[in-house]
């Protein structure tokens, strides 16, 4: 749905988060065009999958819910993966560390909260990557 979002400037309540797509899109960003190619994962990944997904990307909104701790608690192994998977390719001639910002989605949803904002603003200075909460 955040992706749907992004694109379509949309949003949409009826999704199926267990399919992966992937999303195609143009936009103009500070006067310049901007080719998209979003890989949507479904979260269902065995390591070894997850692992071909994070050498594709060349940057990663590494997305929680705020309704779900266990999301949470994934964050930082994601981050610790991609930082060490693309530090591995660096050293064999790939680019710089890719962008990564952590998103803590649902936060309209006060009542069921599980994962306070003080808790992604803390793994975000502790990991030192940039944090947005939306909805």
């Amino acid at each position: 749905a955040l992706t749907v979002r992004f694109i379509t400037r949309r949003f949409i309540g009826d999704y199926d988060p267990t399919l992966e797509m992937i999303y195609r899109h143009v936009a103009v960003i500070d006067g310049e065009m901007v080719h998209f190619e979003i890989l949507d994962t479904a979260g269902q990944e065995d390591s070894l999958q997850i692992e071909e997904k994070i050498k594709w990307g060349d940057g990663f909104a590494v997305v929680y819910s705020v309704t779900d701790r266990c999301s949470f608690d994934e964050v930082m192994r994601l981050c610790f993966l991609i930082n060490h998977l693309h530090a591995s390719l660096k050293r064999s001639g790939a680019a710089e560390q890719p962008p990564v910002i952590i998103v803590g989605n649902k936060k309209d949803l006060q009542f069921d909260r599980m994962v306070s904002t003080e808790d992604g603003e803390n793994l975000s200075k502790a990991l030192k990557i940039p944090f947005y909460e939306i909805s």
